[in-house]
């Protein structure tokens, strides 16, 4: 089993970058109090009627408390950034229909109620240890064939490694710790709470739907388990709907890039064999499905997921994939769906 999928992550690049006179200016701080109180007091009051006057918008620090709660209780909301987009809105729904609410993908009282049952802080210190500021962090080339001359597809910087194991954007990091530099072992700073979660139970069913760029895991009493968003198709590398099953799965997978498997490979690409790594195209796991070449991995681009289209896999965060390969196994169903 090797990862050989028409799944290879598709970047543009080039052409001039205009930077602005002036750069837009910095968005404030998020302390640990504002984060952590948000949601149990004015902003958890029910958003007015659509016939009234708007209701206000959630603050950056409810947005943040309530992804990592969202993130906590396995309703992914991709990479924590503060900020409300659609993948805050899928795992809301998906939430809000587990807890057996309306489906608004809104943050009402209602959904905060049943987020507060964890009462855990969603934002706490963590000293930074020698494994996480050592490296060794190396940029990343662009070039399938430079990409096989390097021992590993490692993290290019602390921020980056720290992003991905705290589920966050590196900007966010920065925005929690304002003047930390993420290199200095012994260091405390802030990061969301998402490390001490309960495992999943093993899942029966892996359940995709390409209409809301979701993936859903399902006990064998179709109780939902955990929901992913996810890069789900192309129209050159459509979804291969219907009913396969996993056939194994690779963790920190080498990765065997074949232009002839993509319509818009570069000319004069050949053969590659791309070293394992987070920043390798199907990031740290490879579930191979029953469908040739196709398979549910993870990127080394989180902030792509859902906003972007794939090669007809299955793209999902490399911290959601790592959990998502904890409860699914060989012979687990998967329905592709519209």
């Amino acid at each position: 089993m090797k990862p050989t999928s028409l799944c290879l992550i598709a970047a543009l690049f080039g052409g001039a970058v205009t930077v602005p006179a002036m750069a837009a200016k910095a968005p404030p701080a998020l302390t640990a109090e504002a984060v952590n109180n948000a949601g149990k007091g004015p902003e958890a009051r029910p958003a007015k009627p659509a016939n009234a006057a708007k209701a206000a918008k959630p603050s950056a620090a409810a947005l943040l408390r309530a992804q990592v709660l969202l993130d906590r209780a396995h309703f992914s909301a991709g990479e924590i950034d503060a900020a409300s987009g659609s993948n805050m809105r899928l795992a809301l729904s998906g939430f809000q229909k587990k807890a057996g609410l309306e489906p608004s993908g809104t943050l009402d009282e209602a959904t905060w109620a049943a987020l507060n049952a964890d009462s855990a802080d969603a934002v706490v210190a963590y000293t930074l240890l020698d494994t996480d500021v050592a490296g060794p962090f190396d940029s990343i080339p662009d070039s399938m064939a430079d990409k096989a001359k390097m021992s590993s597809l490692g993290y290019t910087s602390a921020a980056e490694a720290l992003g991905e194991k705290f589920h966050a954007s590196p900007a966010l990091l920065a925005r929690l710790n304002p003047g930390k530099d993420f290199s200095q072992a012994g260091d405390t700073i802030l990061v969301p709470n998402v490390l001490d979660t309960e495992p999943l139970p093993k899942a029966a069913k892996i359940v995709v739907d390409r209409s809301d760029r979701s993936l859903t895991l399902l006990d064998a009493a179709g109780t939902v388990l955990a929901q992913f968003p996810s890069s789900t198709g192309s129209e050159h590398d459509p979804l291969p709907i219907g009913a396969w099953k996993v056939n194994g799965i690779a963790r920190n997978p080498v990765y065997h890039y074949n232009p002839k498997l993509f319509w818009d490979a570069s000319p004069g690409d050949k053969k590659a064999k791309l070293p394992a790594g987070p920043n390798n195209p199907v990031g740290v796991a490879w579930v191979d499905l029953s469908k040739d070449h196709y398979g549910i991995h993870g990127t080394p681009l989180p902030a792509s997921i859902g906003k972007t289209q794939s090669h007809g896999c299955i793209r999902l965060t490399n911290w959601d994939v790592a959990t998502l390969t904890g409860s699914v196994g060989y012979g687990t169903e998967v329905l592709l769906q519209e």
